[in-house]
């Protein structure tokens, strides 16, 4: 390989400038050679409209992957839960670093925790996901709140509490992590309580799939583990023809017996945003030792999934 520096192409968001500053620093480590990080403006960083409104699926992907194409950069790092399901033939994915803290997190008002918020709070969040799961476990535990759709990066969500306007946001555990504000988390909300995005806390790193010698050196940050866990929870919403907007969430985690991974579990959960009705499904296996093994898997939940009603909770099914 060339010694010339790498072009690692990124949005401009604060905190996909630390996510691809940590990466361009391991990627300096495996290949010795300089990093320069290239700034991207997506759709999806421009648009004030909701993510539900515009689509989701790909908005914050789309023009990285266009400069990936016209070699503008030589490769790009996403947040693995905004990539569509489906993966352009001529891009590859050359590594799925090990995974960050998949949780949600809550950041209130006088450091509450999320039981403790007390009636008629309002909690924002820009995921159908996130308010379809709290206003179940709010109906079902007796605890009155309002989720309230919000956009924004990281300072303008915790803002709206800082500010009055808000009781609580629900954020990522693993953004605020790579920008070294997990301290500002008031409670981890348990996988029990909300299931993550499909891809919650991973990355993927992206290159053009003609260039062997770039995928092999990036090959070196993979995470075989990570790796087969996020190809179910993908496979899992490509087969609810579900985007990464949708009222999803899933999670596949590993089983160990002592040092030793035993078996993954695939927990999914589909629901309608006020909480009144739910599919909720999981299913344990070996690790999948291959690709497709781990589609395999989320495929079948999928369909057991569909088979109790799971389509008729998304609404218009996102494509």
């Amino acid at each position: 390989m060339s010694t010339r520096a790498l072009r690692l192409g990124t949005r401009r968001s604060t905190l996909a400038m630390a996510q691809s500053g940590q990466v361009a620093d391991a990627v300096r480590r495996v290949t010795g050679r300089p990093v320069e990080l290239v700034e991207i403006t997506t759709y999806g960083d421009v648009s004030r409209e909701h993510l539900a409104q515009i689509g989701g699926t790909g908005v914050f992907v789309t023009a990285l992957r266009d400069a990936l194409l016209r070699g503008e950069v030589d490769f790009a790092v996403h947040s693995l839960k905004d990539l569509p399901t489906t993966q352009p033939e001529d891009l590859v994915l050359a590594a799925v670093p090990v995974r960050e803290d998949p949780r949600d997190v809550i950041v209130a008002r006088d450091a509450l925790k999320f039981t403790d918020l007390p009636r008629g709070s309002r909690i924002g969040t820009g995921s159908p996901r996130r308010m379809a799961q709290l206003n179940a476990y709010a109906r079902a535990h007796g605890l009155d709140i309002e989720t309230v759709p919000i956009r924004g990066n990281v300072d303008t969500r915790i803002g709206y509490v800082k500010g009055g306007e808000l009781d609580a946001v629900v954020l990522a555990a693993a953004g605020l992590s790579r920008m070294g504000r997990i301290d500002e988390v008031t409670d981890f909300l348990s996988i029990d309580t909300v299931l993550p995005a499909p891809g919650q806390g991973a990355l993927a790193i992206e290159c053009a799939a003609h260039d062997a010698d770039l995928i092999a050196a990036l090959g070196a940050l993979d995470d075989p583990f990570t790796r087969v866990a996020v190809a179910a929870e993908r496979s899992l919403l490509a087969a609810l023809e579900a985007g990464c907007s949708a009222p999803v969430g899933a999670l596949a985690d590993l089983l160990a017996d002592g040092q030793i991974v035993k078996e993954m579990r695939l927990r999914a959960v589909v629901g309608t945003t006020d909480g009144t009705r739910t599919v909720q499904l999981s299913t344990t296996g070996p690790v999948p030792e291959t690709h497709d093994r781990a589609m395999a898997l989320g495929r079948e939940l999928a369909a057991e999934m569909l088979a109790q009603g799971a389509a008729g909770l998304m609404g218009e099914r996102a494509q």
